[in-house]
């Protein structure tokens, strides 16, 4: 078994810890590999190098860092397969998810190739006699970005690629679970043109992580995972002067009113719910049925997850694949028991669903008639877990979402142009979709969710993001008077 090194000042670099953790092809359930977990040492030893780095790269013209970003793009479009590829064999989600990852990331790349004019500052001439202001924004310094299994190559572009841009080098510590693609990520940028050390790959676990959020160098730490986590290092790092931004999880409610078309309410459920096998921060887990709508729609959904297939990521006949570990599958599958027990109805159950081999699957599963008490209404299951909550009225609808304490995504499914109106305006929830299932914004916007879902203020990529990793300086500038110059400038002289 092969294994994954961190990768510091442009290089692969063996770990010294002594520490791994393993590798697992969830398809399979076989141990693939090992991936060394840092010490505190190690990572001072990373950051250094990250600093050094950093001051050559705050000087870089704006027109040489785009150029690199643009060879970063033309080599992820190149590279796409493997990327997916590798994404399928670490996470085990489908090819295809695979690919619609790279796909948005991507997306990432392209908006921060336009940061000449991202960075532009402000001006106001003659704000007083002889006095000019102006604005710039200037680099961090160092940042770490700290990202999940479930996206290993969209989050760390949601954040790599304004981070670079915008001047700050990057400490990146993926998941330990799937780290490979961070891996071929910083091969592909240094063969794109960016420095050795602008960014660096460093594993480990929460002695890693810990170590990041107090280390006086790190300037800014960017996280996407869990909510107890998010919390920890928002606490933590901006206990110790740093700039976070921590998304934490989510409850994403989808809304169902009497008028919407059925088959593409269905169709959309089944695509958010079991899409990656629900491992999303944006999956929905909660279909809100309000009025008569919801035994047509249950019976609607049902029909299509009998015909969804179960299989290997890398099978192209696949729709959904394995969960992650075994550990959290047998998880998920727990709060299928944990439903009926407190008078959920199984509709469908997808331990029933089998998959020849020792994967770590898990078949889509509905549940009805859930209600806001039950432990499958309140947590995060994170898994390929459908509930279906009944509501009488759209009012009851929207006062359900905005008494839950995550606020991250939802979505409202209806033909009424007044009532998707009122929802957007209403909802108090960070990314709304109207007759779209998964609202996760365009790379010019921002990503980021309310309440439980983000600590902090700052959302993730676009224009938020370049604020994120730049800080704002103003100047203001007092030029002698014309009058005294020693250029002729048709003036008077003063006797």
């Amino acid at each position: 078994m092969s294994t994954l090194q961190h990768f510091v000042g442009g290089r692969p670099l063996p770990g010294t810890s002594g520490r791994t953790a393993p590798i697992y092809n969830p398809a399979t359930g076989h141990r693939t590999g090992e991936v060394d977990l840092a010490s505190p040492e190690e990572i001072d030893a990373a950051v250094a190098v990250a600093v050094a780095a950093q001051r050559a790269w705050q000087d870089v013209p704006l027109a040489r860092r785009a150029q690199v970003l643009f060879s970063v793009r033309e080599a992820v479009v190149r590279r796409g397969d493997e990327l997916a590829a590798v994404i399928t064999a670490q996470h085990g989600k489908t090819l295809s998810d695979a690919a619609g990852e790279v796909q948005r990331g991507l997306e990432c790349i392209e908006f921060a190739c336009g940061i000449p004019d991202l960075l532009k500052g402000e001006f106001a001439p003659q704000v007083a006699s002889g006095v000019d202001v102006h604005s710039l924004r200037q680099p961090m310094g160092v940042v770490a970005c700290i990202t999940p299994f479930n996206f290993p190559c969209m989050v760390p572009l949601w954040m790599l690629p304004n981070a670079i841009a915008c001047g700050n080098a990057v400490i990146l510590k993926p998941s330990e679970r799937d780290p490979g693609a961070s891996l071929l990520l910083a091969e592909i940028f240094l063969e794109a043109g960016l420095p050795p050390g602008v960014l660096n790959v460093v594993h480990g676990d929460q002695v890693a992580v810990n170590r990041l959020l107090v280390h006086p160098d790190i300037a800014a730490v960017s996280f996407v995972g869990s909510t107890p986590v998010a919390k920890h290092i928002y606490e933590t790092g901006t206990a110790h002067g740093k700039r976070v931004q921590a998304l934490g999880g989510a409850k994403n409610h989808m809304v169902v009113l009497p008028d919407a078309d059925l088959n593409l309410a269905a169709d959309a459920a089944v695509s958010a719910a079991y899409g990656s096998a629900g491992e999303r921060c944006m999956a929905v887990s909660v279909v809100v049925a309000v009025g008569d709508v919801g035994d047509p729609l249950v019976e609607a959904i049902r029909l299509r997850v009998d015909k969804l297939v179960v299989g290997p990521g890398e099978d192209p006949a696949s729709e959904m694949g394995p969960l992650i570990t075994a550990e959290h599958r047998d998880r998920v599958a727990s709060y299928l028991d944990k439903g009926a027990d407190a008078g959920a109805i199984t509709v469908v159950d997808g331990r029933t669903t089998t998959v020849a081999g020792d994967g770590f699957f898990l078949g889509a599963s509905l549940l009805d008639r859930v209600t806001t008490d039950m432990d499958v209404y309140r947590d995060e299951i994170f898994g390929p877990v459908l509930c279906v909550v009944r509501a009488d009225t759209y009012n009851e609808a929207l006062a359900l979402i905005n008494a839950n304490p995550y606020g991250n995504g939802v979505a409202l499914f209806t033909r009424d142009g007044g009532a998707a109106r009122h929802f957007e305006q209403a909802v108090e929830v960070g990314m709304v979709g109207i007759n779209v299932p998964i609202p996760v914004p365009v790379a010019a916007f921002s990503f980021g969710g309310w309440r439980d879902s983000l600590f902090g203020d700052s959302h993730m990529y676009g224009a938020e993001g370049v604020r994120f990793y730049t800080r704002n300086k103003v100047i203001t500038t007092r030029w002698p008077d014309p009058a005294t110059s020693r250029v002729d400038l048709g003036f008077p002289r003063p006797d």
